[in-house]
Order: C-alpha cells, then structure tokens, then sequence
C-alpha cells in the first residue's frame, strides 16, 4: 500500500504543477499584443502540450486514488466524513481542469475575452483546492 501512496502523492503533485503553470501560460496569452503571431502561436503550442501531459498525469493520480480507497479501504467506513470532503474537492479539481481545456480552446480561437487579470486570479483556485486536499487528508477533521 506505501508504493500506491507514494505513486499517487507524485502524480498529484505533478498533476497540481500542470494546473499551477498552464493558467500563468493564459496570462501571458492574454497580454499579446495584436499582430505578435508567433508569440501568440509559440504560447499556445505551449499550453497544448502542458495540458495533454497535465492530463496524462491526471490519469494514474485518479486511478492510484481509487486503488487506495476501493482496493485498501483508505477513508471508507464511519468517522470518515473527511474523505466525502476531499473526494469533492477531487471534484472540483477535475471540474479545474476541463475548464483549462475549455479556456485553452477558446484562447485558440479568438473567442475568449478574459484579462490578463482574471486569469491571475483564476490561477490561484488550484492552490486553495490543493491546501484543502491536504488538510483533509493529513488532519482529519471530521
């Protein structure tokens, strides 16, 4: 069970590092300037690829997380209210990520009208989402 939960700790960090960069990408999307084609080309090249390795990341982090709470009973049976929780906030973090796709085939389109600014902020829900994960998991709190 250790190496399951090893493994799964990697791809989620992993998974989370994708999730922090490619918003920081749609910043800089944003900012280009019009007629700057080849930044604009080059970032979005770089988004794309990010976000097909973010999501092959995502893949083994869920699939080792289910291993752990269907295979080795991780957070099933009372007193385990925290895992109701973290498994919403796992939700949430899906619902993040099609949302990049989302935003990422709008930026590539021309369609999407966001700032710079919102992005920023959108940039900083992973971060919430990933210091809840984690205090669910570590503290237990019901």
């Amino acid at each position: 069970m250790l190496w399951v939960k090893a493994f799964h700790i990697v791809f989620v960090a992993s998974w989370f590092a994708g999730l922090f960069y490619l918003p920081r990408i749609f910043v800089n999307l944003a900012m280009v300037a019009p007629g700057s084609v080849a930044e604009r080309e080059r970032l979005l090249l770089m988004a794309r690829k990010l976000l097909r390795f973010t999501t092959l990341l995502a893949v083994p982090a869920l699939a080792l997380g289910v291993w752990l709470w269907m295979g080795y009973g991780i957070g099933r049976g009372p007193g385990n209210g925290w895992m109701h929780a973290k498994l919403a906030v796992v939700v949430l973090v899906i619902g993040y990520h099609h949302a990049c796709s989302v935003l990422l085939r709008k930026l590539a389109d021309g369609t999407c009208r966001k700032s710079h600014v919102w992005f920023r902020w959108f940039n900083e829900a992973p971060v919430l989402m990933l210091v809840a994960a984690v205090v669910l998991v570590v503290v237990k709190p019901f």
